[in-house]
């Protein structure tokens, strides 16, 4: 027999809560099935941009002073699409490093993306990507541990649940990875997202975490930067399909992700639910520091679901986003799998190679088919990047504002 939910008084302050969740989805567009689960009605970009309004204006409301303080002083280095001449593009990686200018303008370019970005967690290596042409920033990329269940992942490598506990190591996920405008415009995204399978990556990679020892396990494991996986924000991508330069493959899709996860709890939403919980001594609600197991907001936010009746299935977003591998090393499957112990690096060309190659693929082709790239203004970045501009836009049918 299967567990009754418990009973709630209609007025008391465990309904409120239970109303305020079930609206605050249904003003993220999300509409009840016939089992009553709730569900977006269709899986198309706008649909899913939408579910993430809410979480967007979350960050841009927590970034609202470092926006207008930073934004004067840092808008010189985005580009006017006068500025970009696609023959002469050329990337440069710059690894960041805290509390620098180069970090400040690495989180603003962020504050761009129309899904938010995670500041990651555990190992980080975060990039700027210039174009050394006309010394403007053309993209981000930033690199961090991956999570540590991924099914599409581990089928692809062929990975049972001990050579993961051991090998994951070798792994990172590019959870920021992308062009700004208007090098986007120009297919730039992809050109950036092959420079992961760069040979400074991978020294990089080495040069800060090759003697690194486990936050969690405590062990000395002199990890190599085997294989980097990426998922696509938006359902399935169009950017890292196909990528591949000379024959090589620089992404290879793998399958999808179940469609789980916390961005459609809001902040304001997140700490109601913590409060709730707090009121009963609950044993998640400070447990937040790394290495304290799973997902933290993803443990107190499927906690409070449960005490309240509601079920973690309220986690299930239902976006299920597509998982790319990159492969540094020839035979990265079979250093994780521990079939083979050195990687085999010989392939990996270096970033201005890589540029120069997706330059005459990509960024040239584009340019002679869509000149309008020479259009854009700096000042457009500031208008993605404020609340005002979002709060000055009419409300769709749903009250959101897209």
């Amino acid at each position: 027999m299967s567990k009754l939910a418990p009973v709630i008084p209609a007025l008391s302050n465990e309904s409120q809560l239970k109303r305020r969740i079930r609206a605050h989805l249904h003003s993220l567009g999300y509409e009840k099935n016939p089992v009553g689960a709730f569900v977006l009605p269709t899986d198309q970009k706008d649909s899913i941009r939408a579910a993430h309004a809410a979480h967007r204006l979350d960050v841009l409301r927590k970034n609202n002073r470092f926006v207008g303080r930073e934004y004067p002083k840092l808008k010189h280095y985005f580009a006017h699409g006068d500025e970009v001449v696609p023959e002469l593009v050329t990337p440069r990686l710059e690894l960041i490093k805290a509390g620098t200018w180069q970090s400040n303008l690495f989180r603003l370019a962020s504050l761009t993306w129309s899904v938010p970005v995670s500041s990651g967690f555990g190992r980080r290596l975060r990039y700027l990507v210039w174009d050394e042409s006309n010394g403007k920033v053309m993209g981000l990329v930033a690199l961090g541990d991956p999570v540590f269940n991924l099914k599409a992942r581990d089928s692809h490598i062929g990975w049972d649940a001990e050579a993961r506990r051991r090998r994951l190591v070798n792994v990172l996920d590019a959870y920021v990875l992308g062009a700004l405008p208007p090098y986007n415009s120009l297919l730039c995204g992809k050109m950036v997202a092959c420079l992961i399978r760069s040979a400074e990556v991978r020294r990089d990679f080495e040069t800060k975490y090759g003697a690194s020892v486990g936050i969690i396990s405590r062990e000395y494991k002199s990890p190599k930067l085997v294989m980097v996986t990426t998922s696509s924000a938006l359902g399935r991508s169009s950017v890292y399909n196909r990528l591949q330069l000379e024959g090589e493959n620089y992404f290879r899709s793998v399958g999808y992700t179940q469609g789980w996860g916390h961005f459609h709890c809001s902040d304001e939403l997140f700490e109601e639910l913590r409060g709730y919980l707090r009121q009963s001594g609950h044993k998640y609600v400070d447990a937040h520091r790394y290495g304290d197991g799973p997902n933290w907001r993803m443990r107190i936010i499927r906690a409070a679901f449960d005490a309240l009746g509601l079920g973690g299935n309220l986690l299930r977003h239902g976006i299920r986003r597509e998982t790319f591998v990159s492969k540094l090393a020839a035979n990265a499957s079979e250093i994780l799998r521990g079939e083979e112990t050195t990687p085999n690096f010989r392939d990996l060309k270096s970033v201005v190679d890589i540029g120069e190659l997706a330059k005459s693929r990509w960024v040239i082709p584009r340019s002679k088919r869509r000149p309008d790239f020479t259009e854009w203004r700096v000042e457009k970045i500031g208008e993605l990047i404020s609340t005002s501009q979002i709060y000055a836009r009419e409300p769709n049918k749903r009250g959101l504002f897209v």
